[in-house]
């Protein structure tokens, strides 16, 4: 896309485009955030804090608005969208209330003299993110380092341009100085200059696996540290103990919620034999009385997809499952015959290793159910993927819960409700779904300086 474009998922309409950046604007960015740093890093945690509440003041007071703008740039429904937008202002008041703590500096016990670790800003970093969660996911990554006393450069995705110019001005309203924040429309390629950039410190990437690998391999020469929160392929497992309709709810929130557009989605449902049948035609039901309407709509729980083109990929995933031998419990699909990007919910079973979709992420609204004969065969199938972002365990049975969680190789593991986010947890996974950690007392720690000061001087 050589543009910035705004295209309404629910009726296919390009609304709005925004020209790429130039050199120009890109050296001037990169000037900004580091001109704005060393001015930045002097202010203290008390006016720091102060400004990211005000930040949370006006998400609140804007809520409405900006959820009806997601819904319009990448279709998720406004009730979703508030949602997103409440948990934003969690974050900015969590960092803006735990800050002076997280960082004050770690006393060492030592023999002789004194030792202590700081905690200091390292400077400019590079945001890159997504279009799913389009102000919370730009929210975890500025408002700890913001917070910090690092200045930020954020390149958003291409098809939220309005969210990424209003996420501007809400900063600005606040009172964030100018330069501690630079939105840049720019292309890869550009930001494979910007990461080169001897100004930058630091970069942080959520998106996919691609992109991962990219921003990575541009990291690693530039010998640049790196935050990654790739894709999941996460497990939801259903134990046979457990409430099969509160599991039939949870797993229909976590599968579909954000129109199945979720890293950390339940994307595979594994249930053991025992409570497989009342589960699978408890889900089933649910999900064939799923209605596709309009995000706008304060009522709405699944609308469109975010692009057309992300329908169109989705659907090659289904038809190659189905082709591979897969059994389709609910028969959903792209809307051929209606503009924009809607996709009917779909349900699999009977998917096995010998097929590509085993070990793919569907980023959508498809649903995969696997039986396993006992929890210890679900727990093998939950970890045989190259992803280990979250996982939900549905059970009655406290000690088998924590055991199961034990067990599973993923970065957080979610008892008897779906998988979600909270500004005090940390957020990240192992494997093929990145590393680093965003959120609670660990989001504030990747791009800092542990300066250790060691005083000898005798007594």
């Amino acid at each position: 896309m050589s543009e910035y474009q705004v295209t309404n998922p629910a009726t296919g309409e390009v609304e709005a485009t925004y020209p790429t950046a130039n050199e120009q604007d890109i050296q001037q960015a990169i000037k900004k955030a580091d001109d704005a740093y060393q001015d930045w890093r002097q202010v203290s945690l008390s006016e720091r804090s102060a400004l990211l509440h005000k930040i949370a003041d006006i998400y609140i007071e804007r809520q409405d608005e900006l959820a009806d703008m997601i819904a319009t740039e990448m279709g998720k429904p406004v009730a979703q969208g508030k949602g997103e937008l409440g948990l934003v202002a969690e974050i900015y008041r969590y960092y803006a209330n735990h800050a002076e703590q997280l960082l004050a500096p770690n006393q060492i016990n030592v023999d002789e003299g004194s030792a202590s670790v700081e905690k200091l800003p390292v400077g400019a970093l590079l945001g890159i993110m997504p279009w799913n969660y389009p102000h919370y996911q730009v929210a975890r990554f500025v408002a700890p380092n913001v917070m910090a006393g690092n200045t930020i450069i954020l390149k958003h995705a291409p098809q939220c341009p309005k969210t990424a110019e209003i996420i501007v001005d809400i900063l600005k309203d606040a009172g964030l100085p100018d330069g501690v924040y630079n939105n840049i429309f720019a292309t890869n390629e550009q930001a494979a200059t910007i990461i080169q950039d001897s100004r930058i410190q630091g970069i942080s990437l959520t998106g996919s696996e691609r992109a991962g690998q990219a921003v990575a391999k541009e990291a690693g020469s530039a010998l640049k540290k790196v935050v990654l929160e790739l894709g999941g392929s996460d497990p939801f497992i259903v134990a046979a103990d457990a409430d099969i309709e509160k599991a039939v709810a949870d797993a229909i929130t976590g599968r579909f919620g954000n129109t199945g557009q979720a890293c950390n989605a339940a994307k595979r449902l594994i249930v053991v034999e025992a409570v497989y049948d009342k589960f699978v035609q408890g889900f089933t039901d649910a999900v064939r009385a799923m209605t596709l309407s309009d995000p706008l709509n304060e009522d709405t729980f699944i609308g469109p997809m975010s692009s057309k083109s992300a329908a169109v990929n989705l659907q090659k995933q289904l038809d190659g499952a189905v082709k591979d031998g897969a059994t389709v419990l609910v028969e959903g699909g792209m809307l051929k015959d209606k503009p924009g990007a809607w996709f009917a919910p779909a349900v699999l079973t009977d998917v096995d290793d010998s097929m590509d979709v085993y070990r793919q992420e569907l980023f959508g609204p498809v649903a995969v159910i696997y039986k396993a004969r006992d929890v210890e065969h679900a727990i093998q199938i939950a970890n045989d993927v190259p992803f280990g972002l979250g996982a939900s365990v549905q059970t009655q049975d406290p000690a088998l819960a924590e055991d199961i969680a034990s067990k599973l190789e993923v970065g957080m593991v979610t008892i008897n409700a779906p998988s979600g986010t909270e500004a005090n947890t940390p957020f990240g996974g192992v494997k093929r779904s990145g590393f680093g950690r965003e959120l609670g007392t660990l989001g504030i720690t990747e791009f800092l300086n542990y300066k250790l000061i060691r005083n000898k001087t005798s007594a």
